[in-house]
């Protein structure tokens, strides 16, 4: 097994330490979406790993945002989480609030779409439909290039992550599109306690 924790014990590790309804939001996609990513990129059998490192990637910024990432391996450890797990988890903070670079494609992945997920959220709360099953490319496109659009969301990082996998924006996000697609349903789903 490559994880140490069940996918319940791994929800209630991340409600231990987060009560807002985003972060526990943007956790449930990240998770939908490594898990989504692990399919075409080949890594099927690795799957609950790659959705389990999305979830829990997050884990100490609600409560400690000054120290994310550098509070997250204390807060993992005591929960029984390997080193290799938590050295995954952290890398996604590379360069910002971490010093762990991207190595295995799933932590290249991680560092992508967690900001890319964030931009494409803010679009999907613009459409009509509020969904991600009827944006295009093309929409995403137009949405990144205004940087007054989501401000938040590093459009920097974004290009590192793509650079980082050897993809053109465009294949970043496409594939992230569809990842969202895939998982939106469930995470609205899961959502529906909060409310």
């Amino acid at each position: 097994m490559l994880f140490d924790l069940s996918r319940r014990e791994a929800m209630n590790l991340l409600k231990k330490y987060n009560r807002e309804p985003f972060h526990i939001m943007h956790a449930l996609t990240l998770e939908g979406v490594m898990s989504w990513y692990a399919e075409p990129l080949g890594y099927s059998d690795e799957k609950d790993y790659w959705s389990l490192i999305g979830l829990l990637h997050d884990i100490d910024f609600e409560l400690y945002p000054e120290q994310h990432c550098q509070k997250a391996p204390e807060l993992l450890r005591e929960a029984g989480v390997s080193e290799a797990a938590i050295r995954s988890i952290c890398s996604h903070g590379y360069g910002i609030c971490s010093d762990v670079q991207p190595e295995h494609e799933m932590e290249k992945v991680l560092f992508a779409a967690d900001e890319l997920t964030g931009l494409i959220f803010a679009a999907v709360k613009m459409r009509p439909s509020q969904s991600a099953s009827d944006l295009e490319v093309s929409s995403l496109k137009k949405k990144f290039k205004d940087k007054k659009f989501a401000a938040g969301c590093s459009r920097d990082i974004i290009e590192q992550g793509a650079g980082m996998l050897g993809w053109d924006l465009d294949k970043l996000f496409d594939l992230t599109i569809q990842a969202m697609r895939a998982c939106e349903d469930d995470v609205k789903r899961e959502m529906e306690q909060y409310s």
